[in-house]
C-alpha cells in the first residue's frame, strides 16, 4: 500500500515538471521573439525624385494668328442650273453693283420663254372670241332671244379664257426671270475673293461661284482653344500687328464668337474688328491678335510627369518631413513637356516629380533631385 502511493506520488511531480517545463520553453519563445523584433531592422524608405517649386514667374501672353477678312462676304450662285459660257473677273477683281460676272449659256431658257410668249398670245386670243361671244349673247338675252342658260354658259368660257390668259402670261413672266439668272450679278460693290467654277463648267443652282467681299470693315479671323475663351471675353482691348507690315499695330475689339467649335480643330472661330485700319492692310494678310495688356499673369510650371490624375482632380504629391501628401491643383495650358499650375502650390513646396503612381499617402520617402527652374 505504501508502494502504490509512493508511486502516484512521483507520477505527480513528473507531470508538473513537465508542466513547468512547457511554460519555461513557451516563455522562452516569446522573449526570443519580442528580442527578435526588436533587433529587425527597419523598412528601407522609397527614394524618389523631387523638386521645389520657383517662385511664380510672368507666363508670356498668348497671341493668335489669324487672318484679315471682310465683314462682310457674299457667296453668289446661279438661280438656275446650265453651262457657264463666259467669265467677266479674275480673283481680286474690283466690281460694283449691278456688274455682270459669269454667264450661263441661255438657249434653252431662250425656247422656254419663246414658247410662253406663244401661250400668253394664243390665250388673248381666246380671250378676246370669249368676249365677242359674250357681248352678243347678252344682247341676246336682253331681246328675249335665248335663254338664261344660254347665256350662262358663255359667261362661264369667258372667266375660263382670262385664267387661261393670267396663267400663260404668269408663265411667260417665271421664264422671262430664268432667262435674267443666267446673267450672274453683283449685288453690292467689294472685291473678288473666290472663283470656285470656270467657264465651260456645268454648275447647279445654288452652287457657289463667286465670293465677294464687300466693301468696308475689315475684321481678323482667328481660332481659339476653349480654355481661353474667358480670358478673350473679357480682355477690353487687342493689339492686332501684321507679319507684312511690321511698323503698324492697330486696335482691335472682339465682334463675334462662334457658339460651337470646329470639329476637327475643337477651337472656336473668333472674328475681331479692326478700328480705323488703314488702307495698306489687305485682305488675306496675316495678322497676330494679342491681349492689349500683355496677357501676363504670374503661373507656376510643373513637369508633366509631376501631375497625379484622381478623377476629376489633378494633384502632385508633396513632400513634408519626409511624408508624402496628395494636394490637388488647378491647373493651366500645356508646354513642353510641362504644365502651368494656377493654384494649389507655393513657392518652396517639394513635389515627386517621378514615378508619382507608385506612391500613397503618408509613406515615409528619401528625397533625391534638383531644384525646379
Amino acid at each position: 500500500m505504501f508502494n502504490m502511493r509512493l508511486n502516484i506520488s512521483r507520477k505527480k511531480c513528473y507531470y508538473a515538471l513537465a508542466i513547468l517545463a512547457a511554460v519555461c520553453l513557451l516563455a522562452w519563445c516569446l522573449v526570443k521573439s519580442q528580442v527578435a523584433e526588436t533587433t529587425t531592422k527597419p523598412e528601407p524608405l522609397t527614394v524618389v525624385r523631387t523638386q521645389v517649386i520657383k517662385p511664380a514667374t510672368a507666363a508670356p501672353g498668348y497671341s493668335y494668328a489669324g487672318e484679315v477678312r471682310g465683314r462682310y462676304e457674299s457667296q453668289l450662285a446661279f438661280q438656275v442650273t446650265g453651262k457657264i459660257i463666259k467669265r467677266n473677273v479674275e480673283l481680286g477683281s474690283v466690281v460694283n453693283a449691278g456688274d455682270v460676272l459669269m454667264q450661263i449659256d441661255a438657249k434653252d431658257i431662250q425656247q422656254l420663254v419663246n414658247s410662253s410668249s406663244a401661250q400668253v398670245s394664243a390665250a388673248q386670243s381666246q380671250l378676246k372670241l370669249a368676249e365677242s361671244n359674250l357681248n352678243r349673247y347678252r344682247q341676246l338675252l336682253a331681246s328675249g332671244a335665248v335663254s338664261r342658260a344660254q347665256y350662262d354658259q358663255y359667261v362661264n368660257a369667258y372667266d375660263a379664257a382670262a385664267a387661261a390668259a393670267q396663267q400663260a402670261a404668269a408663265q411667260y413672266t417665271q421664264g422671262a426671270n430664268q432667262l435674267d439668272y443666267t446673267l450672274l450679278t453683283a449685288d453690292k460693290a467689294g472685291v473678288v475673293s473666290a472663283i470656285t467654277a470656270e467657264a465651260g463648267q456645268v454648275v447647279s443652282a445654288g452652287q457657289t461661284v463667286v465670293t465677294i467681299v464687300r466693301d468696308g470693315e475689315r475684321e481678323i479671323e482667328i481660332h481659339v482653344p476653349e480654355n481661353r475663351l474667358e480670358e478673350l471675353k473679357a480682355a477690353g482691348q487687342l493689339d492686332v500687328t501684321f507679319w507684312a507690315l511690321p511698323t503698324v499695330t492697330l486696335e482691335g475689339r472682339v465682334r463675334e464668337i462662334a457658339p460651337m467649335a470646329d470639329p476637327v480643330t475643337r477651337t472656336f472661330k473668333v472674328r475681331v474688328s479692326l478700328l480705323n485700319p488703314p488702307p495698306s492692310v489687305k485682305l488675306g494678310m496675316t495678322a497676330a491678335v494679342a491681349l492689349a495688356d500683355g496677357a501676363v499673369r504670374p503661373a507656376i510650371g510643373i513637369p508633366l510627369a509631376a501631375l497625379y490624375q484622381t478623377g476629376d482632380t489633378p494633384a502632385v504629391w508633396v513632400v513634408n518631413d519626409d511624408s508624402l501628401t496628395l494636394r490637388p491643383i488647378r491647373t493651366g495650358s500645356f508646354g513642353n513637356g510641362t504644365i502651368r499650375v494656377l493654384s494649389g502650390l507655393q513657392p518652396g513646396d517639394r513635389i515627386v516629380s517621378n514615378g508619382v503612381h507608385k506612391l500613397k499617402e503618408g509613406q515615409r520617402v528619401k528625397t533625391a533631385g534638383e531644384i525646379y527652374e
